[in-house]
């Protein structure tokens, strides 16, 4: 069984630096992957037969196109653009259900950014931990708020500096 707790990070500068670093990136894979399903849109109302990409097609893109000139890929999670490329496809699939609008290019925004992190499998804990802190992919180990114990960790989703994590 999972079970998915929140809890408060006390990261220091340079780990404050990281987070920020992987909502950037995050931030441009979202809208990278937004604009090349608009660019498609447009020869799409004439001619039917354009296919629109699917997230694997938009990751692949993502990688040969954009991260070899933006070191900033290099720096953050490799499952950081993947989740945004899978999360513009499932609001772009929405939108064509007639569910939701039209998604919108992502904004700088120190409240609402966030991004993902994931190591390991179901069946092997990637992420390590001990009961006062919490070592991320590319970032570290990062203190914990207050003390708990925590099953095996699989993957952490950061939000305003709220860490949600999955055990």
């Amino acid at each position: 069984m999972l079970l998915s707790f929140k809890t408060e990070l006390k990261p220091n500068n340079r780990q404050v630096t990281q987070f920020r670093q992987h909502c950037g990136v995050v931030r441009h894979a979202y809208n990278f992957g937004n604009a090349i399903i608009l660019d498609i849109l447009k020869p799409r109302e004439t001619d039917k037969s354009v296919k629109i990409p699917s997230a694997i097609d938009l990751h692949k893109r993502l990688i040969a196109e954009i991260k070899p000139s933006n070191p900033g890929y290099y720096k953050s999670s490799k499952a950081s653009p993947q989740q945004a490329v899978t999360e513009v496809m499932t609001a772009w699939d929405r939108c064509f259900k007639k569910v939701s609008a039209q998604p919108k290019f992502s904004k700088k925004s120190k409240s609402k950014d966030s991004f993902y992190l994931e190591q390991g499998t179901k069946a092997k804990q990637g992420i390590r931990h001990d009961v006062k802190r919490i070592n991320l992919p590319k970032i570290g180990w990062v203190r914990l708020h207050e003390t708990r114990s925590i099953g095996a960790v699989h993957n952490c989703v950061k939000r305003k500096f709220l860490e949600g994590i999955e055990t």
